[in-house]
């Protein structure tokens, strides 16, 4: 059985005069550098001059220098930049501040398991990557909790990687709730195949689907919108807290009548192959040369699809709906408001 790392498993002492860059200040690079800094983590934000995050990193209380300055100050050095911007920086500004002794750290395995950066052998390559989206590592943290994250070791020049690691994981919080100790290569295999299978691509697939069978069959889009997608939440939460089985044991025997037997006839022996293709792909580095060479050619196809996604029928009936519905966003802060993105 896996082992999960908790708050005594970490040594905070291990970052004790380090210092720590943190490269982007999107999602998960403001909650980082805030919860470090919040934890006495001597910390400073690198980006690009010019940046819109600049002046919301200098708000917050923090350090903010480019890029290069920061991997040269620092020798801890965490790049929280999108997969695709990556390489290009640390080709350009970070790999040649680099000094033996230093860690370059990352929240996912994306670049080194593809070999889009390959350091040299005298520095520490580690990885922490919390298991929920920056905004509420962030919140939880100000809240005394945390989000579970995963750690791993690709190279350890020091011998101390896998304990600075747990240290990071520490000051930002995420052993509070639990750590679990990975691979790169696990990471980026499971994190792309959750992704596109399940969590983003599978879901909202599904979703849609469910939403255009109804209205197509002349029942009205709302209560399509209601049924197949605002009472998503309902069903997440009681998995989330309960297991399958506990949700099952909430919701209806009809209902779980109609899961258990109705279920399978959605997600058959075809969409487990295709599930399995997905997997391959990732596996033998399709996916990813897929995807680097769309971001190369300025992402045509990729925003093609964000126009016709955004064109679809069920993002007007569900605006519509929710502004109609205040109490889903009362007293909550835009996303895009909290991280800087």
């Amino acid at each position: 059985m896996a082992k999960l790392y908790y708050e005594a498993d970490a040594d905070p002492g291990v970052l004790a005069g380090r210092k720590v860059a943190i490269i982007g200040y999107g999602s998960q690079g403001h909650a980082h550098a805030q919860n470090l800094a919040d934890s006495g983590v001597d910390v400073r934000v690198g980006l690009r001059p010019g940046s819109s995050s600049w002046p919301k990193a200098e708000e917050a209380g923090l350090a903010v220098t480019t890029v290069a300055e920061a991997a040269a100050d620092a020798d801890l050095i965490m790049i929280l930049l999108p997969d695709t911007e990556q390489a290009a920086v640390y080709s350009s500004e970070i790999a040649p501040h680099l000094s033996e002794g230093d860690a370059l750290f990352f929240a996912h395995g994306f670049n080194i398991h593809f070999g889009q950066i390959e350091p040299p052998e005298w520095v520490d390559i580690a990885m922490v990557a919390p298991k929920g989206p920056g905004h509420l590592v962030r919140r939880s943290y100000e809240e005394g909790g945390g989000v579970p994250c995963l750690i791993a070791v690709e190279q350890d020049a020091s011998g101390k990687a896998k304990a600075t690691a747990l240290a990071y994981a520490h000051a930002i919080g995420a052993t509070r709730a639990g750590v679990l100790e990975t691979t790169f290569k696990e990471e980026t295999e499971t994190d792309l195949f959750g992704e596109q299978a399940v969590l983003c691509g599978g879901l909202t697939s599904l979703m849609i689907a469910g939403f255009e069978t109804l209205v197509n069959a002349g029942y009205q889009p709302e209560s399509a919108y209601f049924e197949c997608i605002h009472e998503m939440k309902l069903i997440v939460d009681l998995i989330y807290e309960q297991g399958i089985s506990g949700m099952r044991f909430s919701i209806s025997d009809t209902a779980e009548y109609g899961d258990m037997t109705r279920g399978p006839r959605v997600i058959g022996k075809e969409s487990r192959e295709a599930m399995s293709k997905l997997l391959d792909d990732i596996q033998d580095g399709s996916f990813a040369r897929e995807w680097i060479e769309e971001n190369r050619r300025g992402r045509p196809y990729f925003n093609e699809l964000r126009r016709q996604a955004a064109s679809h029928p069920v993002e007007q009936v569900g605006s519509n709906l929710r502004s109609m519905m205040p109490f889903i966003t009362a007293g909550k802060r835009r996303i895009q408001d909290v991280s800087g993105g």
